[in-house]
């Protein structure tokens, strides 16, 4: 029984492989083949009587077909693909800046509740999380100017100020209103003077010879400050713009 099993196993791998050989138009080298082999076959094989296969040609032909499969199938022309979709461009899209400054690295995305006008002098900066409106001023580039919304009350920015960055003695009630009224973004505010040691906080140095100058209102509930701190000289040179500045101020939110 094993012997008529390996032999008709035999004899189909035989007649496949001339099959197989009269379907690639003949192109596979043949030779004589068993007679024995075709005569004890049940199926009439009068068409490939007298042929035969070589094994590695059958094996070269169908790996020969199988690449040619492969290369006709890359060599599929490719759909042009257009794009039409547009999109508004954002900050992301912009160019990552080389060594920029804390400012730029961190400024605030969100426009600003107020405006105004960059005095003669003035350099424009980017706005900060902490800072509405940004500017540098004077010769030595120490001079600084910045419009915030502060939390507390209007004395207690005004004590912050002068007791705990300069040093001089904390105000109250009675000495707040001898302090000038100066008009902030429409509405009265106080303006508030000192020179000496300016201590900036967070962790800087402090700085001697400087000078600050600002305006303090409480304007629909919020605090809104104008601080300008730098040399004294240059703080000195800067009153008039300062106040000017802070007058002309307009609330846009």
């Amino acid at each position: 029984m094993s012997n008529a099993s390996n032999k008709n196993s035999s004899w189909d791998c035989e007649i496949f492989c001339v099959i197989l050989s009269e379907a690639s138009e003949k192109s596979l080298t043949i030779a004589p083949i068993n007679q024995k082999l075709l005569d004890s076959s049940p199926f009439p094989l009068a068409p490939w009587r007298g042929r035969a296969y070589r094994g590695w040609d059958v094996m070269r032909c169908t790996l020969l077909m199988i690449f040619g499969l492969i290369f006709l199938c890359s060599c599929e022309h490719k759909k042009q693909v257009v794009v039409t979709e547009t999109r508004t461009l954002t900050a992301r899209d912009a160019s990552p800046k080389l060594f920029a400054t804390s400012d730029e690295r961190f400024r605030n995305a969100k426009p600003s509740p107020v405006r105004g006008e960059t005095p003669n002098g003035w350099l424009a900066l980017p706005a900060t999380e902490l800072r509405l409106l940004n500017y540098r001023f004077g010769e030595s580039g120490a001079g600084e100017v910045w419009v915030s919304i502060s939390s507390g009350t209007v004395i207690d920015n005004v004590n912050r100020w002068l007791n705990k960055q300069f040093g001089a003695a904390a105000i109250d009630g009675v000495g707040l209103k001898k302090l000038r009224t100066v008009s902030l973004a429409g509405d009265a505010g106080v303006w508030v003077e000192a020179s000496g040691e300016y201590q900036p906080g967070m962790g800087a140095p402090a700085k001697s010879g400087f000078a600050l100058a600002g305006v303090i209102a409480e304007i629909n509930g919020k605090i809104l400050t104008v601080k300008m701190v730098g040399p004294l000289g240059e703080v000195e040179q800067q009153h008039a713009s300062l106040e000017s500045f802070a007058k002309n101020l307009k609330w846009v939110d």
